[in-house]
C-alpha cells in the first residue's frame, strides 16, 4: 500500500526524474521529506549515481538537518560526500555544476551536525582538514563560510587585499585600530546586497561621526547583465555602474575587487556583513541580510 501511495504522490508531482534536484527542492520547500526521499531513489534506480544524483542527495541531508533529524541528516551527507570521493576518481570537482555543491553541502551538513551535538572543537578540527583538502577548488569560499560561522569571532580581522578597489582609496585594516570597522560583502547580481544598501547608509549616517568605518569588499564573477560573459576590465566598469546606480548612499565607502578577500572570509554568500572592534578583532560575522535593528545593537554591544 505505502509503495503505491508513492507511485501515486511521485506521478501527481510530476516528477521528471532528469531534474532530480528541482524535484526534490519542490518536495523540500513542501516539507516534504518522505517525496524527497522517494525522488531520489527512484532517480537512482533509473539513472544510477551521477552528480545530479549526489546534488539533491545533499539537498536531503539539508533538508533533514532543518528538520532537526541530525543523526540521519549526517548519514545523507556522509553517503553523499564517499559517492562523490568516488566521483572524483573519474573527473576534477569543477568539472560540471553539481558535484562542487553536493561535496560543499555534505561537508556543510557534517560540520553542523557535530556543533548540534555540541561538538564544536570536532566540527572545527573536521572543516579545517576538509578546507585544506580541497582548498584549490571553487568550494573553498563556501567551507570558510562555515569555519568562519563556528571560530572568526574573537579573532583578529584577516587582512583585505586593497590594489584594485572602487570609490576612495582602501586603508589597511591594521591602520583603522582605535576605530570600529563593518565590512559589508556584495555582488553586482545580488537583490539582496542591493536591499542591504540603504540601511548600510542610515548606519553610516548615524554611526560614522562615533568613528565607524564602513568598507564594502566586492569580487569578479567573469559576468555582466544578463549573463554576458566580460573580462575583468569590462566586469569592473559594470559593477561601478550598478554600484553607483544602486548605492548611492555607499559612494564614498571604498570597494576593494579581489576574489582572495572573499575566500579568506568565506563570503559564499551575499551580503556577509563583518562587525570588527576597535583593537581589530571580529565581533560579528553573519552571512546574509541584517535589518537595521540588528545592526545598531550589533554595533552598540561592541561601543
Amino acid at each position: 500500500m505505502l509503495k503505491k501511495v508513492i507511485l501515486v504522490v511521485l506521478v501527481v508531482a510530476g516528477a521528471t526524474y532528469a531534474g532530480v534536484v528541482e524535484d526534490v527542492l519542490a518536495a523540500l520547500k513542501q516539507n516534504n521529506l518522505a517525496l524527497g526521499n522517494a525522488f531520489v531513489t527512484q532517480y537512482r534506480s533509473q539513472h544510477g549515481v551521477t552528480p545530479e544524483y549526489l546534488e539533491a542527495l545533499s539537498w536531503m541531508a539539508r533538508g533533514l538537518l532543518a528538520a532537526r533529524q541530525v543523526d540521519t541528516a549526517e548519514g545523507y551527507a556522509r553517503e553523499t560526500e564517499t559517492l562523490a570521493a568516488a566521483e572524483l576518481k573519474k573527473r576534477p570537482l569543477d568539472a560540471e555544476p553539481h558535484l562542487p555543491i553536493a561535496l560543499g553541502a555534505a561537508i556543510e551538513v557534517q560540520g553542523m551536525a557535530l556543533e548540534a551535538r555540541g561538538e564544536r572543537g570536532e566540527a572545527i578540527a573536521y572543516l579545517q582538514k576538509e578546507l585544506a583538502a580541497y582548498r584549490g577548488t571553487s568550494i573553498r569560499t563556501r567551507l570558510q563560510k562555515n569555519l568562519n560561522l563556528l571560530s572568526l569571532e574573537g579573532k583578529p580581522a584577516p587582512a583585505l587585499r586593497e590594489q584594485v578597489y572602487l570609490g576612495p582609496k582602501p586603508a589597511a585594516l591594521a591602520s583603522l585600530r582605535g576605530k570600529p570597522v563593518l565590512l559589508f560583502f556584495w555582488a553586482h547580481w545580488c537583490s539582496d546586497c542591493k536591499q542591504e544598501g540603504p540601511i548600510l547608509g542610515e548606519i553610516q549616517k548615524e554611526y560614522g561621526p562615533k568613528g565607524l568605518v564602513v568598507v564594502a569588499p566586492t569580487q569578479h564573477y567573469g559576468y555582466v547583465a544578463k549573463g554576458e560573459e566580460a573580462g575583468p576590465a569590462e566586469e569592473l566598469k559594470y559593477i561601478d555602474q550598478v554600484r553607483r546606480t544602486y548605492y548611492p548612499n555607499l559612494l564614498n565607502v571604498p570597494s576593494p575587487v579581489s576574489e582572495e578577500n572573499f575566500k579568506n572570509y568565506g563570503a559564499s554568500t551575499t551580503p556577509t556583513l563583518v562587525i570588527v572592534d576597535r583593537r581589530g578583532v571580529v565581533r560579528l560575522y553573519h552571512p546574509g541580510v541584517m535589518t537595521l535593528d540588528e545592526l545598531r545593537a550589533a554595533l552598540n554591544r561592541i561601543g
